[in-house]
């Protein structure tokens, strides 16, 4: 009397062994870790990604550096957040299969299938609902793969609550993976997965593994990848054309800015000035130097960008209008491209308004490139570039760029090098 196991039904410690080994075969069946054998720490590449850059391998190293140290000591949770193909299934089942091969209960599985797992035992008859709900709760390790792509029914959310909130409580291990912003799970799971003194948060910014056409590193809105010929070392000055010196100045001004910019990017640059003045081609060049050092940035034209956060509203989009435009706003680099040729509306000139007063509020770096003058810009846009403290305007006032092979007029009774 007075026991805490008073009257409760146990196994005896005779076949207690047995009836552990047996739980544990079973979960390691549903797993299906035999598929995944072969994703351990040995098989986990950080370095000798074609085209990573550094911070990205930073980001790698880091996330199975932590994956390491949890594997050993199995306290608290480790969240791993990245876009699909990053890594982060590989390192939670290098987790599982660590802790399966050193004897630990672990059960790996995709919250989808969790789910379904627990619906299909409403109808079994080896088990019932209660007892596959107390072995999820109770698993020494619990390894949820693919946060966020189960289908959101009330019943749905409430399971992972109550199954997440008793091992927060019992400060039993977790590791989660998703492809989601924290910002996109349901609050009260977010809650618990933002406590630091309990959950690591590793996020993995490498792209998608399984796609080579992605391994140099652009963000999927970014088409740098479509300049990456447009460099400072190709860039002409057009010292051999027949130029006001005036007109001359203004370009090296606008080139010696891009170079000062991409080398460090802080505040503002913007470039203004006719189509096929040179304005693109800085841009770029800045956008390939960073990606170059391992930093590439988004680099968008302004039409593009709307598009992006219009194909949003589709039911069949992958990510939400809130991540989309997240991502815009907060990413570490961006460049606008011909700012102005965008459709005016007055859902665009907000979206605008909204991403541009962010990064200005923020500091965040922003190259800006617009054909328009500075008069014919939005007001509100216009204040923020006009602000001397965050903000520097280079005008280009060259002509069209025909090309270096491309014969051009000279002015009477003057020849051009060529013609010499």
């Amino acid at each position: 009397m007075g026991h805490p196991d008073f009257g409760k039904v146990t196994i005896c410690s005779c076949r207690q062994a047995a009836v552990t080994q047996s739980i544990q075969a079973r979960l390691f069946r549903f797993s299906n870790l035999e598929a995944l054998k072969h994703l351990t720490f040995d098989t986990f590449q950080a370095r000798g990604r074609i085209g990573l850059g550094e911070y990205q391998v930073v980001s790698l190293e880091s996330a199975y550096n932590h994956a390491r140290q949890f594997s050993k000591n199995l306290q608290g949770w480790i969240l791993f957040l990245g876009d699909y193909g990053a890594g982060k299934t590989h390192l939670a089942a290098a987790i599982a299969n660590f802790t399966v091969s050193m004897g630990v209960p672990t059960l790996f599985i995709t919250v989808p299938d969790l789910l379904d797992w627990l619906r299909f035992a409403y109808d079994s008859t080896e088990t019932s609902f209660e007892e596959r709900f107390e072995e999820i709760r109770n698993i020494q390790l619990l390894v949820l793969d693919d946060f966020g792509t189960q289908n959101a029914t009330p019943w749905a959310q409430e399971k992972l609550f109550q199954i997440l909130n008793y091992r927060y409580i019992s400060r039993l291990p977790v590791v989660v993976t998703s492809n989601q912003a924290l910002e996109e799970i349901e609050p009260r799971i977010r809650s618990r997965l933002q406590d630091p003194e309990l959950v690591t948060t590793c996020h993995i910014l490498a792209p998608d593994y399984r796609n080579p056409t992605d391994d140099i590193g652009h963000h999927e809105l970014s088409s740098l990848s479509l300049h990456n010929k447009q460099t400072f070392s190709n860039f002409s000055l057009r010292r051999d054309e027949d130029i006001s010196a005036e007109d001359l100045q203004s370009l090296e001004k606008a080139f010696k800015a891009a170079q000062v910019f991409g080398e460090n990017p802080h505040g503002w640059l913007v470039l203004t000035g006719k189509f096929g003045c040179g304005k693109t081609h800085l841009a770029a060049a800045v956008g390939n130097f960073r990606a170059s050092l391992g930093y590439p940035p988004v680099f968008v034209t302004a039409p593009d960008l709307l598009d992006h956060l219009r194909a949003t509203f589709n039911p069949n989009s992958n990510v939400s209008y809130d991540r989309r435009f997240d991502e815009i706003r907060t990413t570490p680099l961006l460049i606008l491209d011909d700012l102005g040729t965008q459709s005016a509306t007055a859902w665009a000139k907000e979206k605008l308004y909204q991403i541009f007063n962010y990064r200005y509020n923020a500091e965040l770096p922003t190259l800006i490139t617009t054909s328009d003058t500075l008069d014919d810009i939005d007001e509100r846009l216009r204040s923020r570039m006009l602000d001397r403290r965050i903000c520097q305007v280079n005008g280009i006032t060259v002509p069209f760029y025909h090309g270096a092979d491309h014969p051009r007029k000279s002015k009477p009774g003057r020849r051009t090098r060529r013609q010499e």
